[in-house]
Formats: structure tokens, sequence, C-alpha cells
């Protein structure tokens, strides 16, 4: 059986698109709306040590650099925070550590409205965690020296309650502080 050129070039160009059309998706492309649980479901455990989630709310700035990715999940603060950190509970190598914007504090409902049902969602979600406070300057100082280094992930909600974002800088779980100084001075009194 003799194939032409012309036909072998046609079915050439038929798998490349066909190669092009079903290439996996990458985390940094446009993520589905509805597929923002999966998106980050499938980086976290690639995350460890040093990375940052941020769950922020809908005025966050998009920010920029190379190791940031930005997800806009169209869904509720409570619902994006708490699955998130069902997610993260979930894994065996990192643990939370959590952060809100000391201004959160000084708001009421008078001047942020929706405020109170946002405290009773996070009272819910956290239970015996209280995230600590960072004034909202300081928290963009530790994001522009995290971004620098390691990834950070911004998933941004429809919250519209002023300064209602939580940081989450992500830990070793199965190693800790008081562990790396044990270490730390093991090797430091180490005669060669």
């Amino acid at each position: 059986m003799k194939i032409r050129l012309s036909n072998l070039l046609l079915i050439f160009s038929f798998c490349v698109l066909i190669g092009c059309n079903s290439s996996p998706r990458h985390l940094g492309d446009p993520v589905p709306k509805q597929g923002w649980h999966e998106a980050f479901s499938q980086k976290l455990p690639l995350l460890g040590h040093r990375n940052w989630v941020l769950v922020v709310d809908k005025a966050y700035p998009a920010p920029a650099g190379e190791n940031i990715i930005v997800i806009d999940t169209e869904k509720p603060m409570a619902e994006v925070l708490g699955g998130v950190v069902g997610l993260i509970n979930q894994q065996a190598h990192i643990r939370p550590i959590f952060y809100a914007d000391k201004e959160l504090q000084y708001l009421d409902e008078n001047i942020a409205p929706g405020l109170k049902d946002y405290k009773t969602s996070l009272d819910t979600i956290f239970k015996h965690i209280i995230p600590q406070p960072l004034i909202h300057e300081d928290v963009f100082r530790k994001m522009d020296q995290a971004a620098s280094l390691f990834q950070v992930i911004v998933l941004k909600t429809e919250s519209l309650v002023p300064y209602s974002s939580i940081f989450i800088e992500l830990d070793c779980k199965y190693w800790d502080a008081g562990r790396e100084k044990i270490l730390r001075d093991r090797m430091a009194n180490k005669t060669n």
C-alpha cells in the first residue's frame, strides 16, 4: 500500500492538533471558575515550608511576580477558607500558621457591613485557633519577601468585608524549631 506524502502530512497535522488539545493544564494557566478546589488540591502536595496560601477579599490587589499564582474562585470567603484549611490539615508534610489583618479588630458592623457574619464563619472554621494579627502593610512586606524565593498561592473570594483576608504561612509538620535547635547545637559542638 502506497501512502502519499500529502496524506502523511495530513495525518501528522491531525495528530499534532489532537495532542495540543489534550495537553495538561498548568496551574499558572487560567483556572475554570468551578475548578479552584481541584487546582489548589493538585498544587498543595508540592508546597512546603516557607510557601504561603492567601485567601483574600475581592479588592485584594493582583500581585505581580512569577512565583505568585492567583486563582479567582468566585466563591464566598467561608467556603474557600474552610476548604483550604481542610485540605491543608489532611497533609502529612505541612502545618499552617494563620495570620489576619490587625485592622479587623477595630472594625464593627456599622462601618463594615457583613463583619458579624464573617467573624461567625471564622469562629466555625478555626474553632480553637486564633490567627496572629498583623498590620496590613506588614503582611505585604512578608509576601514580597516570600514571593522573591518561594511560591505564593492567592485565592480571591467574593468577600466584600475590608481586611478580611487570611494569610497562611506553611511550616513543616514533621520538624519544628525545638528539634532544629537541638540539631544545630549538636553540629556546633561536634569536633572535627
